[in-house]
């Protein structure tokens, strides 16, 4: 009999007020649509100001974070500190899901891991993007990384905004509806896909179909990825209603 009931892990800066509440709003979105069902359990990695020391020390507690969900026997987890990954150094990505599934195997839960960098990566793939338009809440300092991360990938930047809030929990304050507006001032015209927030703490799930709908562009966010690549490894459809074009089931 096909398994139908699945539990999403978490692994979430103690700040982070966004992550558990984009994926499970889109995930129980699915359900409405499809028959599988999904449970959320978290774990949390100490982080309350988005700069570099401070993400390298939240980044060391993600190995504990993985044992304690794979207790849990999660189905997949998902690390949600894009710029966590990004700032540890290029392709960073790679290592940190490959250590971080050896985790869940050696406590005996083997599970398969995503990060939000590396969805975010794969996203841009699937999409056939070249060229992108990227808004990102970090400090400049910071945002450079995450555009020099996605550029080593392969795509070019034609187009960033950095909003430049510091600490986290403003982040997840910062309103999903200024997005459009952010992005109407932008040089998005040659680019193939607007990524959205390329952060899962700032909001951005509302604003994605107005995005579309004003640019005639395929938008994505950190979440969008994320949820995408969760889905892909559960072996599930990759379909959410009103998720933005990577979710649409067009790709």
């Amino acid at each position: 009999m096909k398994k139908t009931s699945y539990r999403i892990g978490q692994i979430v800066p103690s700040s982070n007020t966004t992550m558990e509440t984009e994926i499970p709003a889109m995930l129980m979105a699915r359900q409405a649509v499809r028959p599988e069902r999904f449970t959320f359990h978290s774990s949390r990695m100490r982080m309350k100001t988005v700069k570099k020391e401070e993400l390298a020390a939240m980044d060391a507690e993600s190995d504990r974070c993985a044992v304690e969900l794979s207790d849990a026997r999660v189905d997949v987890l998902g690390y949600a500190c894009l710029v966590a990954i990004m700032s540890m150094g290029k392709g960073y990505h790679c290592v940190s899901e490959k250590r971080l599934k050896e985790r869940t195997a050696d406590n005996g839960g083997l599970a398969p891991v995503v990060t939000s960098a590396g969805a975010l990566v794969d996203a841009l793939k699937v999409m056939g993007a070249k060229k992108i338009a990227l808004v990102a809440p970090y400090m400049k300092p910071l945002t450079e990384l995450v555009v020099d991360y996605i550029a080593d990938q392969g795509f070019e930047v034609i187009d960033y905004r950095a909003l430049e809030i510091a600490d986290n929990l403003e982040v997840g304050l910062h309103d999903p509806a200024r997005l459009p507006d952010i992005v109407a001032g932008m040089n998005y015209q040659d680019a193939d896909v607007i990524v959205l927030s390329a952060c899962v703490q700032m909001p951005s799930l509302p604003a994605v179909p107005k995005v579309e709908a004003m640019t005639g562009k395929p938008v994505v966010t950190a979440a969008i990825a994320t949820t995408y690549a969760m889905l892909n490894k559960l072996e599930l459809e990759p379909f959410v209603p009103g998720a933005g074009a990577l979710l649409s089931g067009a790709y």
